[in-house]
């Protein structure tokens, strides 16, 4: 019989693996990078499954446009496109129905994960009426504010001669005065008609920069200094909606004048950015002029009154000297005749 080679076992595969594992875990320094390894890629495959399923990764939705629509209406159409409507602000615009959607944040047509929240802007059904405060006897600074925390505004300011100037003197919803006892209320946004002290000395104020306020803004502003608000003129593509957003690049008394108190200003208003910057940089240069010829009107009165009182004195003295000199004469008369 003829002798047959012998071939060697083959190793289990099942064994050789263990076998190889055994091998990596004698070498702590590998075992340990394979470990921290297998734990990272694991970390990096849960937190890709979690995030896809947290943004619902492939789930966009079309915003549907819901401007003009009414608001049950717009949440019918948000619940279809698995959206949430959350109404975030309300304006009172008699031109529209109440409760009409008026502006929407995102827009319709953009695209956004399922479950998105859009903010709504509606048309309220009727104007919210507020209790009118009772500001007679403060500044004008003091009356203003309380009139602006309380969603109301100045109509106008009527100022008369008084010691007390730019103290508010009375106050009038229309002809009806406000006392401290009255309990008027009117609409939100409407205005209150102020009667203010002025020292017939002191009826002078410096206008303030209104180009690139918004009208809110420019109307605090110019009541603070004792001016009116004049007509205000709006560019075209301004409407009730977007005109929140729209500064003042023109205003009718230059930024840092002098003016009378109770004079108006009227203002321009626009949504071109590049054009109230032109404006306001214009704007501020004059100003630094205005400031500078008023430094030097201010310099060359001191100095004229200087002059003055330095003529004054000088008269004054020389009076005193001749009164002095004819005061002698007369004594040193008197004395000649009584020794004669």
């Amino acid at each position: 019989m003829e002798n047959t080679p012998i071939r060697p076992r083959r190793r289990p595969r099942k064994a050789a693996k263990q076998s190889l594992w055994a091998g990596i875990k004698q070498r702590p320094l590998i075992y340990h990078a394979i470990l921290i390894c297998g734990v990272l890629a694991a970390i990096i495959i849960f937190s890709s499954i979690l995030m896809n399923v947290i943004t619902r990764h492939g789930t966009h939705r079309t915003v549907p446009d819901f401007m003009g629509v009414k608001i049950a209406e717009a949440e019918q159409m948000a619940k279809k496109s698995k959206l949430e409507i959350i109404i975030n602000d309300s304006l009172f615009v008699p031109a529209y129905e109440g409760g009409i959607v008026l502006d929407q944040l995102p827009k319709g047509g953009v695209q956004v994960k399922a479950g998105r929240k859009i903010y709504v802007t509606i048309n309220s059904f009727r104007q919210k009426m507020v209790a009118v405060p009772y500001v007679a006897g403060r500044s004008l600074r003091q009356a203003k504010n309380m009139l602006e925390v309380a969603g109301l505004e100045i109509e106008k300011l009527i100022y008369e001669e008084d010691i007390a100037t730019n103290y508010v003197l009375g106050e009038y919803v229309g002809h009806e005065q406000v006392t401290d006892e009255s309990k008027v209320e009117i609409e939100m946004g409407s205005g209150v008609i102020l009667k203010v002290g002025v020292q017939p000395e002191k009826n002078s104020t410096i206008v303030p920069k209104a180009i690139g306020q918004s009208l809110q803004g420019a109307k605090s502003r110019l009541w603070e200094q004792g001016l009116n608000i004049g007509k205000i003129n709006f560019d075209e593509g301004i409407n009730l909606l977007n005109q929140k957003d729209a500064r003042v690049y023109r205003q009718s008394l230059a930024h840092n004048s002098t003016s009378t108190l109770g004079a108006a200003v009227d203002l321009w208003l626009t949504l071109d950015e590049k054009a109230v910057e032109k404006s306001s940089n214009a704007s501020d240069k004059a100003a630094r002029e205005l400031e500078e010829e008023r430094l030097k009107a201010e310099e060359a009165l001191r100095d004229s009154l200087e002059q003055a009182d330095r003529a004054a004195r000088e008269e004054l003295l020389n009076a005193l000297e001749q009164t002095q000199q004819q005061s002698t004469e007369i004594v040193e008369s008197e004395e000649d005749e009584f020794f004669q």
